[in-house]
């Protein structure tokens, strides 16, 4: 079957971030989990000055406050202060873990919100999100502390990202469906599926969705599938990217199905475009996505191709 939903909704433009340049300033926050693996996030460190910008580690991003890196006013001002200051040109999140939610409790972006890329993935997806409904462009991409485990071209994929160079298309396994253009929202399954009915839930009309999710068990990713299905929220999307479902595995001895079989269950009767196993999520590959940017995704070809910033109006649109 080969359908084309790209002139069924059409998205609405954010604003992206201008390109960063060697010799820009970028700012490390904490906003979610305590910092933890040391090594690591020195390591992705490093590679960012060696790319060559200059990197300030944030006051309080080390601190620790039982599971999360400080308490919510502080993780609070770290990502005030990296806003608020003009000379920062990018926000580079440590790690993940748990807290975003949390800061976002009473948080209110600022009324003139500064373009300035905000870098993460897994927890961030709170932040993410919530800046994208905002209108404006992040990245779901690797981590301080798992910038060093990329693949070379991962690593080189973030670095072209920022600095405004096209990317090569992602490729995995479609089950059929055709194609669809629409926004694209990478995302772990179980941090968006906690932002349902919050005020920092993003429309999601005519989207494409990117799930990816890490030791959650084949039931808790049905639990929370079904939850989306039956709060009407895939009724309205145009297509959903795959990422890896690591560590997913059902316990010794249980009878269950599998993640895969989740997925194909509570997913394949939309009638959508739907891709799967893409490289990007936890332990291995983490190819970096533009969140809110104009996508296509091919059911058919197995295909995840983001599109130029300019593509921003329906009349701009490609169709197929």
């Amino acid at each position: 079957m080969n359908v084309d939903n790209s002139a069924s909704h059409p998205p609405i433009a954010l604003r992206w971030p201008p390109p960063l340049r060697p010799g820009d300033r970028l700012r490390v926050i904490a906003p979610s989990g305590a910092l933890r693996e040391l090594e690591q996030f020195n390591q992705g460190l490093e590679i960012w000055r060696r790319w060559g910008f200059t990197v300030d580690v944030g006051t309080g991003s080390r601190d620790q406050w039982g599971y999360l890196a400080g308490s919510d006013l502080n993780r609070r001002q770290q990502l005030g202060h990296a806003l608020a200051d003009p000379t920062y040109k990018g926000i580079l999140c440590a790690r993940g873990g748990y807290g975003g939610t949390r800061l976002l409790e009473g948080w209110h972006w600022p009324e003139t919100l500064p373009l300035k890329w905000l870098i993460g993935f897994s927890d961030i997806t709170s932040l993410l999100w919530s800046l994208g409904q905002r209108g404006v462009v992040g990245i779901h991409g690797p981590l301080l502390t798992t910038l060093a485990a990329e693949p070379d071209w991962s690593q080189q994929r973030l670095k072209h990202l920022v600095m405004g160079q096209s990317l090569l298309s992602l490729h995995g396994v479609g089950w059929g469906q055709g194609r669809a253009v629409g926004r694209l929202w990478p995302a772990n399954l179980t941090v968006a599926t906690h932002l349902l009915g919050t005020p920092h839930e993003p429309d999601l009309s005519g989207a494409i969705l990117a799930f990816e999710d890490v030791t959650e068990a084949p039931y808790r990713i049905d639990r929370m599938l079904t939850q989306w299905r039956m709060a009407g929220k895939l009724a309205k999307i145009a297509g959903i990217a795959l990422g890896r479902f690591s560590r997913c595995e059902p316990a010794d001895g249980a009878s269950s199905f599998t993640v895969a079989e989740v997925l194909r269950d509570r997913l394949g009767d939309l009638g959508i475009p739907v891709v799967a196993e893409l490289p990007f999520g936890h332990d291995g590959s983490n190819a970096a996505l533009p969140v809110g940017a104009v996508a296509r995704l091919d059911g058919d070809a197995g295909s995840l191709e983001i599109l130029p910033p300019e593509i921003l109006s329906p009349e701009n649109l490609p169709r197929g």
